[in-house]
């Protein structure tokens, strides 16, 4: 099966980075297919602690070919950085095994002036953006004024396109409150660092494609997660791009036939980060100890995240969504020391009828969670390395997300270690 997707089934944060690290010891090439610098994907490999933002998660695994797909918008500030350090650390001697679109739009000082122009002025309204400039370069990219990666390599028509996009950029930021802004300053910026991008420029697409014919394994990684999706997410509360896993056609240039399997990521309890509905959300002391035993704390921001039980209802249209043919299960050792879970199979509506669907919507503000109790084990799991030596209660709790949702569990982890990454 040469295409995998790897894509999150809850509202991000779920611990994609970690299964794609530990996917990618199989895998030829990892493609990273949409989002940009608000995704964080964190892996922990020989006790140390790395947090990626726009490089795939595959950098580690020395043999793969690393891809950013033009679906990514790409802040050349933040990318030279991750780049630079991953080059210190000796993990890249060969520039050309992290590739990146031509066409990637790039992410502009005017995006993230807008960014939080915007939130600013929405008060309590607000998303709860990243601030990072994500959706303003998505609407430069629809409205077909972006200006692709490619383009740092020619300065005169660089400076040419950012004076012709400026002056209704500043416009803009004028009204909202903000200054405005240099296009001599941002070209200088950007052009230094052009020589360090234009090695990495390459046709990703034509590169994914030949691969896929050579019989290869291909490893798509999405970021955030499939209830932030654009168009299919709680909307307005989510992110700017498409997250599910139809995207890695899109977003890299495939067609749809060639993949194969597709992974739907989970954690064993819900998080979410932002403004936006959360029906199974834990405001006293339970959510807070999840918090804490789960580090759940924004890898791109630091803000803490909301937690609350596992909220198989959202879970079932995630998977149903994204076609996944597998789940795995992540931090199932932050459940640990409770003798019982909570898990919502179904939602109470204002009406006073009762649904194990999703409303079709996207609005969960008037959804109340019904919960049903399950067994839970007092035993730290997070030292097991084989799935059999897990405890009964463990395995009950897996089988019965298996029959909500319908969809296998093929792979749990246990902790935040490549080693904690158990198959079923």
């Amino acid at each position: 099966m040469p295409a995998t997707v790897v894509v999150g089934v809850q509202w991000g944060d779920e611990g994609k980075g970690k299964i794609v690290d530990s996917a990618a010891e199989s895998a030829n090439m990892v493609v990273r297919f949409q989002g940009g610098n608000n995704a964080g994907h964190t892996l922990v490999v020989g006790g140390r602690k790395r947090v990626l933002h726009l490089v795939p998660s595959g950098i580690l695994q020395s043999h793969a070919t690393c891809i950013v797909g033009p679906g990514v918008v790409v802040d050349p500030r933040v990318f030279a950085e991750e780049i630079a350090a991953i080059e210190a650390e000796g993990l890249l001697p060969d520039p050309r095994r992290l590739l990146v679109s031509a066409r990637a739009p790039l992410v502009m000082p005017y995006h993230c002036a807008l960014d939080h122009l915007r939130e600013a002025r929405a008060g309590d309204g607000r998303i709860g953006t990243t601030g990072r400039g994500i959706g303003p370069a998505y609407e430069d990219l629809v409205g077909r004024r972006a200006i692709p990666y490619g383009l740092l390599g020619e300065p005169d028509a660089f400076r040419a396109r950012l004076h012709g996009l400026l002056e209704e950029k500043n416009a803009l930021i004028g009204h909202l409150g903000g200054d405005p802004l240099n296009a001599d300053a941002i070209a200088e910026e950007y052009l230094a660092l052009a020589p360090a991008l234009l090695r990495h420029s390459a046709d990703v697409t034509a590169e994914t494609q030949d691969a896929l014919e050579a019989g290869q394994e291909v490893l798509f990684e999405g970021a955030q997660g499939t209830l932030l999706d654009v168009l299919h997410g709680t909307v307005p509360f989510v992110t700017s791009s498409h997250t599910i896993a139809a995207a890695a056609c899109t977003g890299l240039g495939i067609g749809p036939g060639r993949i194969d399997r597709v992974v739907g990521v989970t954690k064993a309890y819900t998080t979410r980060v932002g403004e936006g509905p959360f029906p199974t959300e834990l405001e006293g002391e339970v959510g807070e100890r999840l918090r804490s035993a789960g580090g759940e704390f924004g890898a791109t921001t630091g803000r803490p995240r909301r937690c609350g039980w596992l909220d198989l209802v959202a879970l079932r249209h995630a998977s149903a969504l994204n076609g996944c043919t597998e789940l795995v299960v992540t931090k199932l050792d932050v459940l640990s020391g409770f003798e019982s879970l909570q898990i919502c199979t179904k939602y109470r509506l204002p009406d006073g009828s009762i649904t194990r669907r999703f409303p079709p919507s996207g609005n969960l503000g008037d959804c109340e969670p019904l919960y049903e109790a399950v067994g839970g084990w007092m035993e730290d799991i997070s030292d097991i390395r084989e799935v059999s030596a897990l405890p009964g209660a463990v395995h009950a709790f897996i089988e019965r997300m298996e029959s909500e949702v319908g969809v296998p569990v093929r792979t749990v982890s246990v902790g935040p270690e490549r080693e904690a990454t158990l198959r079923c």
